[in-house]
């Protein structure tokens, strides 16, 4: 599989990040930085810690603004004022269980903050393409153990997951009511749970694990069973990257799920239990990873199994996931190993970004 991004297409090209002080935005300020382009970053002030600030990912920023994409004004002047010709919408409240106890600031975010940036890159002279990114989680899960498609119905009953599907709609009401006879494309990125280094979110397995080896406790684990597709940070980086290359000249396309896309690891080995990341974790760090399994009294009600069907990126984009999961976890292990050992961020996202667009 030569899923490789074209290192021209992204020289000197203008791109904006919104969301870039989280940590998948900070590692793709990066990827697209060392590539050459151009790239602006539009967020919320960063969350300590963060990525964005261990890499000092701010200064290579041709541009870099703090504000609520809740709020238009003043997004509005900065998405104009740089005028991009790539967007990818990043910027998210993406917090399950901050979800259920903020969820009027959940869908501001998720959907009046899709909203805003949509109508504001939509009057940019030189946009081109905008990918947003939503989530596994828009899917109506009926726990079936069949891998969702981009067709299947979307939906859900928890806040998180709702915001989410609720932007989906946004997506495809702007796609045909404005961007289509702007000729603009309008794509939108379902990706599952990325394991990467620099990820500090609450509540989420690895971030909390690497807390619990820094404190020297043990990491409570609350659902044991539930299976997730896990995949690497820069394999969904790339398929987000590969979007934006290869399918800005979709607007032909007639339904909204011809211009959504799936991004998760192989459908038949790729998919394992929160008990099987912790067993690997534990081997690959022994005597630093204890865990234990510890009842869930919050009353969040979570989908126990979520499975993705990448065929359709495998077979439009040439994507498929290099890394498997328990490679994409020793890649995230080894990264925080080397950063609690005194390591550079930035330095190691660059080692990690240099083998990962290396030829080969």
């Amino acid at each position: 599989m030569s899923n490789r991004i074209d290192p021209e297409f992204w020289r000197g090209r203008r791109v904006l990040v919104t969301g870039h002080t989280g940590f998948k935005g900070a590692w793709l300020c990066q990827i697209l930085a060392h590539l050459g382009a151009r790239v602006a970053g539009l967020s919320l002030a960063p969350e300590e810690p963060s990525l964005y600030a261990q890499a000092h990912v701010g200064t290579l920023l041709e541009a870099d603004a703090f504000h609520d994409l809740a709020v238009i004004e003043p997004s509005r002047a900065f998405i104009a004022g740089f005028d991009p010709e790539i967007t990818f919408h990043l910027a998210a409240q993406s917090l399950v269980r901050r979800a259920h106890r903020q969820p009027v600031e959940t869908f501001a975010s998720n959907v009046m903050g899709t909203v805003n940036l949509l109508e504001s890159v939509r009057h940019c002279r030189s946009a081109k393409t905008v990918v947003v990114t939503t989530t596994d989680k828009v899917y109506f899960n009926a726990e079936s153990g069949k891998p969702f498609r981009e067709g299947d119905r979307l939906g859900s009953t928890e806040p998180y997951a709702a915001s989410k599907a609720a932007a989906e709609m946004v997506i495809a009401a702007w796609r045909r009511t404005y961007y289509a006879d702007r000729g603009i494309a309008l794509l939108s990125a379902r990706a599952g749970n990325v394991l990467g280094g620099g990820d500090w979110a609450e509540d989420n397995l690895l971030p909390d694990a690497i807390r619990a080896v820094m404190a020297g406790a043990t990491l409570k684990i609350r659902s044991p069973g539930a299976v997730r597709p896990w995949q690497y940070v820069l394999d969904v980086l790339e398929g987000y990257m590969l979007l934006a290359e290869r399918m800005g000249n979709r607007m032909e396309a007639a339904e909204p799920e011809d211009l959504a896309w799936n991004l998760g690891p192989d459908p038949v080995s790729g998919f394992v239990t929160v008990e099987q990341i912790c067993r690997w974790a534990e081997e690959q760090w022994p005597g630093r990873f204890k865990w234990q399994i510890e009842a869930d009294t919050s009353g969040i009600k979570e989908s126990h199994l979520l499975l993705l069907d990448p065929a359709k990126a495998t077979r439009d984009l040439g994507w498929s996931a290099r890394y498997a999961p328990k490679s994409a976890l020793a890649q995230t292990l080894a990264w925080y190993a080397a950063f609690i050992d005194g390591g550079d961020a930035r330095e190691l996202c660059k080692r990690q970004i240099e083998t990962f667009l290396a030829p080969g």
